[in-house]
């Protein structure tokens, strides 16, 4: 029996991680437009694709991942509207009469269907469409839908417990890129090693670090701007056994006592402590630090910025969708920070 529910997990996680993501982030920069633009994104399917229309428009009008103005997410799966078109005309009507009643151009419509030929979802995508609201369809790889769409989001399975299970993950991803994007922090991430403080290879005494000049006052400025300022630094000494974790904490608390001095503050920390041959997620130019930080602290990539000395840093601030700044003798943290301040 263990091994069946295995066996469903895996099948489950492998459709879902075969989602194109060039899909989803299309999906949500279409949203992002009509939202920005003050559109309504309206949400309709049926049994459990009605369950999942309601969840998501929830997500929008409530909150996906933290506290921020209400979006107008709504869902056409409401009990009256359906019962009473559904008996006095079709069911076939039952969303098209109220993408007729409430749908306005640069509106987003988005159909769930696990087949693709659900009736109503297509008459009704067919009216949305002629009101000039984009179309965003959620389906497996059947079914007409996913063509008639703007966009057709392929769950890529006819297996429809797996359909229902891609969709709702492909569209919490949406939320969130949705989320913040309109809402997110912005951020500063900072290499530590070359950038702020002289490199010091695997230090591990506190009083060999040596903040570089204008750096605390730099980092004043970045506060006073309004961004957090965070620190991602690969830390292979500690897997190498030349420092421990004690160690690297005593190093940041002296890091962050210097810069406080002149009003900066450091928000948060992150560090990898892995070898390089370990082939872990968190190393850059891997990007393990990055989500993690975007992620706790509500972090906007695409209006944020990466600062380091190499071409790791440059790599992991692109892959994570953020602007980057390389530092060097002839162009300092503190020069980069007046460049990234216009001053």
């Amino acid at each position: 029996m263990n091994d069946l529910i295995a066996a469903e997990l895996r099948r489950s996680s492998s459709v879902i991680s075969a989602i194109d993501p060039l899909d989803i982030r299309a999906a949500a920069d279409m949203i992002l437009k009509s939202v920005r633009n003050g559109g309504q994104i309206i949400f309709m399917g049926n049994g459990g694709s009605s369950a999942d229309a309601q969840h998501i428009a929830a997500e929008f009008s409530g909150k996906y991942a933290f506290h921020r103005p209400p979006m107008a997410g709504v869902c056409l799966s409401n009990i009256a509207p359906v019962t009473a078109i559904g008996n006095d005309y079709t069911y076939d009507m039952v969303f098209h009469r109220q993408i007729e009643a409430i749908c306005r151009s640069g509106d987003v419509a988005v159909g769930l269907s696990t087949s693709g030929n659900s009736r109503n979802v297509i008459l009704a995508i067919e009216a949305a469409k002629r009101k000039g609201a984009v179309t965003i369809s959620f389906t497996g790889d059947g079914g007409v839908l996913k063509d008639m769409a703007d966009l057709g989001v392929i769950i890529p399975t006819r297996e429809t417990p797996r359909i229902q299970e891609g969709y709702l993950a492909a569209c919490h991803a949406v939320c969130g890129i949705v989320e913040r994007e309109m809402f997110g922090q912005k951020a500063i991430f900072v290499d530590r090693d070359d950038t702020i403080v002289k490199d010091v290879p695997y230090c591990n005494d506190p009083e060999k670090i040596r903040l570089l000049p204008g750096v605390p006052k730099a980092i004043s400025k970045l506060k006073d701007a309004g961004y957090l300022v965070i620190l991602v630094t690969n830390q292979s000494g500690i897997a190498r056994g030349i420092l421990d974790k004690d160690i690297l904490d005593a190093i940041h608390s002296r890091l962050i006592s210097e810069i406080e001095t002149e009003g900066g503050r450091i928000d948060d920390i992150f560090f990898c402590p892995h070898h390089p041959d370990d082939g872990c997620g968190c190393r850059k130019p891997e990007t393990g630090m990055g989500i993690a930080a975007i992620l706790k602290h509500n972090i906007n990539p695409a209006v944020s910025v990466m600062i380091g000395d190499n071409d790791k840093d440059i790599e992991f601030g692109k892959r994570l969708g953020m602007k980057t700044y390389r530092v060097s003798e002839k162009k300092t943290f503190a020069d980069t920070v007046e460049e990234i301040l216009g001053g």
